[in-house]
């Protein structure tokens, strides 16, 4: 390896068997990473990002080729070597950060942690967490627990845990899948100012554009391979990498203005190459949803009326809030991270109550229900898509969703036709097949939509559902929120930062920075 390289992947492949055949992640990837480098990894959903990032830091070994770390080639050390070389070399902050965090513990106690597991005395253990958290801004929150933070907090105190032990590698993925457009460029800075401060060789893995503001290089990822590659020194001109074969990835957003579809001539002219349509393209996303009942639209299906909720001791999230949401309507809920967007449709869902005030939907007042019976409304009436899947890892996308159809009464024979239409709707259908754990963060996400919208809900409540989607699956899933609404008379209400699902938004719902306010919107 060469002495100013942190890291060299070699022709790296990574295969999963699952029930529909073998499935690539990595296709032959090779990359370098110099020590001290900033590197972001972009690229679509499936891609192969984390899959890349979970092999370099020594949380999976690839099917074939050569992962070489710090002089080490990952995929020979025994089992005991790569767990000291993740404890002792590398921090990893993973995209659900929320599960990083023990509720219990303080944030200057969670950023202590792995001091304290190495056997750092708790004066060294607190004089480290102070400086850090002083670091990104968090001083007076270091007595704070996770439920006391914004989600940009809890990611930033994610960060400061991560490299607390001074590790040589830092790796971060999806960091800011999560967070609202403040918070992450916040977080962004956070973690360039960290990365360089401690000297630590940083991969972050994302699909959100602004990752770039940190980076000294960019490279993109497409079908398990590199795509194309920028490095701050070159200038503004981004490369397209030519790999083994002349196998290249050409840019979607040139595809598209070229009238590229799914396939085309190449000639050569003039000591160029020319690229020309064969077919008309067609548009990511365009899955019709097909047998929904015809209904009205208009009419108020769920309501917060005076709502008052509080959490601990602090300021209520609401006091007297109040909001409507119609029947075949797209509504935006919209607003920084802890403004109570994943409050707002917990209470709509009845897995919290309201402090004060009411939450009727289909008009019975959810307090006025057992956990039981609030349990049965959710599942006769309601869809909810959180920001973690929770899909059973051992069975396929269509079971998954024809499971979701099962609890509510569907036949095993009559579950799977419509699961497998929710599946095309969210443009999944070619993985059907395919096991949950075998599937990335955004296509996981995606069949937690499926699962939701095949029951066909009255009311369908979605927590920032294209967190972990590229920009083109985004807009495609904000497009079949609206048509959803739109076509079967559903009240879709989704908490969301991402402009794609916005533009698709009927009306948007903005909640201020003052508790208990917000601002209602027609788009």
């Amino acid at each position: 390896m060469s002495p100013v390289n942190a890291i060299e992947a070699r022709d790296l492949f990574r295969i999963y068997d699952s029930a529909g055949g073998n499935a690539a992640a990595l296709q032959g990837l090779t990359l370098s990473v110099r020590d001290g480098e900033i590197l972001v990894v972009l690229g679509p959903s499936g891609s192969g990002k984390t899959t890349l990032l979970r092999i370099l830091a020594g949380l999976d070994r690839p099917s074939a080729g050569r992962a070489i770390v710090l002089g080490a080639d990952l995929a020979r050390l025994s089992s005991r070597a790569l767990a000291r070389y993740r404890a002792g070399q590398t921090g990893y902050a993973d995209q659900h950060y929320s599960r990083a965090l023990a509720p219990e513990l303080t944030a200057r106690e969670l950023v202590g942690l792995r001091l304290g597991l190495e056997g750092a005395t708790r004066t060294e253990r607190r004089r480290r967490a102070d400086e850090l958290l002083e670091r990104v801004g968090l001083t007076d929150k270091r007595g704070s627990r996770p439920y006391e933070l914004s989600g940009g907090e809890q990611q930033r105190v994610v960060v400061c845990a991560a490299v607390a032990h001074r590790p040589r590698l830092l790796f971060a993925d999806e960091p800011t899948g999560e967070l609202d457009h403040a918070s992450a460029g916040v977080l962004y800075e956070v973690l360039g100012e960290l990365a360089r401060a401690e000297g630590c060789t940083t991969v972050i893995v994302s699909h959100d554009p602004e990752s770039a503001s940190i980076a000294d290089r960019i490279v993109h990822v497409r079908d398990g391979r590199l795509s194309a590659e920028w490095a701050r020194e070159d200038g503004e001109e981004e490369s397209i990498v030519v790999g083994r074969g002349g196998w290249l990835r050409l840019p979607e957003e040139l595809l598209r203005r070229a009238g590229v579809g799914r396939r085309a001539a190449a000639r050569f002219s003039a000591g160029g190459i020319v690229i020309a349509p064969v077919d008309q393209p067609g548009r990511a996303g365009d899955a019709a949803v097909e047998g929904l009942p015809p209904a009205s639209t208009g009419d108020t299906v769920a309501e917060l009326r005076g709502v008052r909720k509080a959490f601990g001791p602090g300021p209520a999230i609401f006091d007297g809030f109040a909001a409507a949401f119609p029947s075949g309507r797209l509504t935006a809920v919209t607003g920084r991270s802890g403004s109570g967007k994943t409050t707002l449709l917990r209470l709509l869902a009845g897995l919290d109550l309201p402090d004060g005030g009411e939450v009727v939907v289909l008009g019975t007042t959810l307090s006025s229900l057992g956990r039981a019976e609030r349990a049965a409304f959710r599942r006769d009436h309601v869809g909810v898509v959180g920001q973690d899947a929770q899909l059973v890892e051992f069975l396929t996308a269509a079971e998954n969703v024809a499971l979701g159809l099962s609890l509510r009464g569907a036949s095993a024979e009559g579950a799977g036709p419509p699961a497998r239409e929710a599946l095309e709707a969210v443009g999944l259908g070619e993985l059907a097949d395919r096991r949950a754990n075998e599937l990335s963060a955004g296509e996981r996400e995606r069949v937690a939509i499926a699962r939701a919208i095949a029951v066909r809900p009255a009311v369908l409540l979605a927590d920032e559902p294209t967190a972990r989607l590229d920009e083109a699956n985004a807009r495609a899933v904000g497009e079949l929120l609206g048509r959803l609404a739109r076509e079967s008379g559903t009240a879709v209400v989704c908490a969301t930062h991402d402009v794609a699902v916005i533009d698709q938004a009927d009306s948007e719902l903005s909640l201020g920075a003052t508790v208990g306010t917000a601002q209602h919107t027609v788009v």
